[in-house]
């Protein structure tokens, strides 16, 4: 039977354990607005739609999830996916892949398919996740230098030329703004790590921006001022036809949100020492992602990184999830013009580093000292997703993956290690 964590932690609540919610909540929220306005705008949506994904989905993941401390939104992972239909599909047909995503979701939870993670290879999650990274961390460079291509370029291979092409147009002072605030990133992460050091950084940066009166471009100078109030839900218009087109895009998007839900609930459970309900997550991830493209919002997962920040800020329950969406709901509403000036080329520095620790390079040393097949699989997986697309590179590497794993069964079953990024 489906029940919520939420229904669970509530039968032994106390106010002591409120209090740590509460604190905690906040300290998320402070981490994840920066984060949903930087992963929106490197997404080819609007700031505001990030906003809104934080908002809506990050409360129905820890209102109907299965784990006790998981935080939800938008996350890296989908940038390059959501990028990709953005651009061949329009806005409105991201919509609606998500919107089908959450049904795919749905469904799944109630079939019960959470424990087919432990199928799918680490090789080929470990070799698409270090491809979104990359690309991320090149699609940044653009804002982070200030430079003017003549195009900007969907793919990598033409990206970089075009980059290249425009070294003439760098703006010295996006640059300084870009590079000190992954500076103040990093020293605040090693030197003060309860503090949430991202805002702080990225506020630090923008308001030199404003105060020196530099000529740097801002969140409000490209996109306008950024609205105090969630929009009015409403259905997208499926059809027939929509449906069978956007259908390899909704797989990819579920494919990715059940993922990395998962995996940050097992990352939870090792920090915490307790244990989440698969299930109950995937169905929470459905409801999430419907959620969202009713307000007209991104897809949405469980966020490793948001997630490990709620547990070190003590986060005891899923009620910490809803105050972190509740107090953004509040930021948006009391702090929209301040969030506007909030300066691209700091936005695009706070990208870089998450790339950077999504790729995990501390672990780089260990995946070549796996078996020659997981290498193989590994970088095969990489080279699809910079060079082709993300569909292609699951897809293969999941096929050649189970097919490898069915080869040697006598080998034993295959010892998990999540993702912790």
């Amino acid at each position: 039977m489906y029940r919520p964590q939420i229904l669970s932690d509530m039968s032994s609540y106390t106010p002591s354990r409120f209090r740590a919610d509460l604190m905690a909540g906040i300290t998320v929220a402070m981490v994840a607005l920066p984060l949903s306005l930087a992963i929106a705008i490197a997404s080819g949506a609007s700031p505001a739609q990030g906003l809104v994904t934080a908002i809506v989905a990050g409360f129905l993941i820890s209102a109907f999830g299965g784990s006790h401390v998981q935080i939800g939104g938008p996350t890296g992972a989908f940038i390059v996916v959501v990028a990709g239909v953005i651009a061949e599909h329009g806005y409105d047909g991201l919509v609606m892949a998500t919107f089908m995503a959450g049904i795919i979701l749905l469904i799944a939870g109630r079939l019960k398919a959470g424990a087919l993670i432990t199928h799918v290879p680490e090789a080929v999650i470990n070799g698409f996740t270090i491809g979104i990274a990359l690309i991320i961390g090149l699609s940044q460079l653009k804002d982070l230098m200030g430079l003017r291509p003549d195009h900007d370029a969907a793919d990598l291979i033409h990206k970089i030329p075009a980059l290249w092409a425009a070294r003439d147009t760098l703006n010295p002072w996006a640059s300084a703004i870009g590079l000190g605030t992954m500076a103040l990133i990093i020293i605040f992460r090693r030197a003060a790590p309860r503090l949430p050091g991202l805002i702080v950084a990225v506020a630090i940066g923008s308001a030199v921006v404003a105060l020196a009166g530099l000529p740097v471009e801002t969140i409000q100078d490209r996109f306008g001022a950024l609205p105090g109030s969630l929009p009015m839900p409403q259905l997208p218009a499926l059809s027939l036809e929509r449906i069978q087109e956007l259908l390899p895009s909704a797989l990819v998007i579920a494919f990715l949100a059940g993922v990395e839900s998962l995996l940050s609930a097992i990352v939870a459970d090792r920090m915490t020492e307790r244990r989440h309900k698969p299930n109950a997550e995937l169905v929470a991830q459905g409801v999430a992602n419907l959620g969202s493209a009713l307000f007209g919002g991104l897809p949405a997962t469980g966020a490793i990184a948001r997630t490990a920040t709620n547990i070190r800020a003590g986060g005891q329950t899923p009620v910490a999830g809803i105050v972190h969406a509740l107090a953004i709901w509040g930021m948006m509403a009391v702090a929209a013009p301040l969030a506007g000036a909030m300066a691209l080329p700091a936005m695009s520095a706070l990208l870089m580093l998450t790339a950077w620790n999504m790729s995990e390079p501390h672990k780089w040393r260990g995946y070549m000292a796996e078996r020659p097949s997981d290498r193989a699989l590994l970088l095969l997986t990489l080279t699809l997703t910079v060079l082709v697309d993300l569909t292609v590179a699951i897809g293969t590497g999941v096929a050649l993956g189970l097919a490898l794993r069915l080869r040697r069964r006598h080998v034993g079953s295959q010892e998990w290690h999540p993702r912790d990024h």
